[in-house]
């Protein structure tokens, strides 16, 4: 891989989703890196963003609060970038069940005046798109790779699933140069606590740190997760590379694990005073359960040279040691 730091010095680098876990994380790296950073957040209390992710760095970076369905503002936040790391979505699976079109005008439509700001405001800007494993919906086999067949089971999963179509559409079409990162479980601190709305790991590690009982639904299906620090990589070494224009790459976990052996885990961490149930999975979740899941991540490893390196039990440890100090700023 690059030495990042001399790529992204004095760069001018732009966050869409910039307060929220992944995309703060990443704002961290980077401006460790000497890179000039601007977020762009909604800051909508029921997605991710939360002003505590920079907490220390505000005089370090630029953040603009605007919601990327607003094309007007897009112009504006685009020009004279570098590189776009593009993290705005909505991310709960079941919120995209009762609320579609919403799903449907941040997944979708937004991510089609993002390219289009783009295409007449600033063709030569380097992407990389947040895509999901969702899209693949039930798999077929394990480890799923990226010619596996895509059958998302969800709103969620069928809006992702266009919004990195129209990112390589444009760079196929248009040369905006952009690469599609389809994230597993990813986990870690300034992830979403105070529900599932994210990802269900940070209801059990509120839970957990609470000491409270927390509930694990089936318990036996497989998964992999990938620690935020992992993920934050991956994204800078995708737009270092220039032969990631216009590919896709499953972003995944060292190791694959049971929702039970997770749990098991997490509470042995928490000092064991919190405990979990496992339950039979609720009919409305059951129907757009993917089973087991774990990622193959050969291609990204075989031709940029990433894979992840933290495991769940470092991933669990470093999660704690964070919301411990920090919980009542997630609640």
């Amino acid at each position: 891989m690059k030495d990042l730091a001399a790529v992204y010095s004095g760069k001018r680098v732009l966050i869409t989703g910039g307060l929220g876990f992944i995309g703060s994380n990443l704002a961290r790296i980077l401006v460790g890196l000497g890179a000039r950073v601007t977020l762009v957040d909604s800051l909508i209390p029921e997605y991710g963003g939360n002003r505590r992710n920079i907490a220390g760095l505000e005089d370090r970076l630029v953040v603009n609060i605007s919601d990327v369905r607003d094309h007007h503002s897009l112009p504006i936040f685009v020009r004279e970038q570098d590189i776009l790391f593009n993290l705005a979505g909505q991310t709960s699976h079941m919120d995209s069940m009762t609320d579609p079109a919403t799903d449907l005008e941040i997944n979708g439509r937004a991510q089609l005046s993002i390219l289009e700001a783009c295409r007449k405001h600033n063709p030569q800007i380097r992407i990389v798109f947040a895509s999901t494993r969702q899209i693949y919906g039930r798999p077929d086999y394990l480890p799923v790779d990226e010619k596996h067949p895509l059958r998302p089971v969800d709103v969620n999963g069928i809006n992702k699933l266009a919004g990195e179509q129209y990112h390589l559409l444009y760079s196929q079409v248009y040369g905006i140069r952009s690469t599609v990162l389809r994230l597993t479980n990813t986990i870690g601190p300034r992830m979403r606590v105070k529900d599932a709305r994210q990802t269900f790991v940070g209801i059990w590690i509120k839970a957990a740190i609470e000491q409270k009982p927390f509930e694990v639904w089936g318990g036996d299906q497989l998964r992999d997760f990938t620690y935020v620090d992992d993920a934050v990589e991956a994204f800078l070494v995708a737009a270092s590379e220039p032969s990631a224009v216009g590919q896709i790459y499953n972003i995944g976990g060292v190791e694959r694990i049971s929702l039970r052996q997770l749990a098991e885990q997490l509470v042995a961490q928490a000092g064991g005073a919190a405990e979990f149930r496992v339950r039979e999975f609720p009919a409305d979740r059951k129907k757009i359960d993917i089973g087991d899941y774990y990622s193959d991540g050969s291609l990204i490893e075989r031709t940029l040279g990433w894979k992840p390196r933290i495991d769940v039990r470092t991933a669990l440890e470093r999660t704690l040691k964070y919301y411990r100090a920090e919980l009542p700023h997630y609640l």
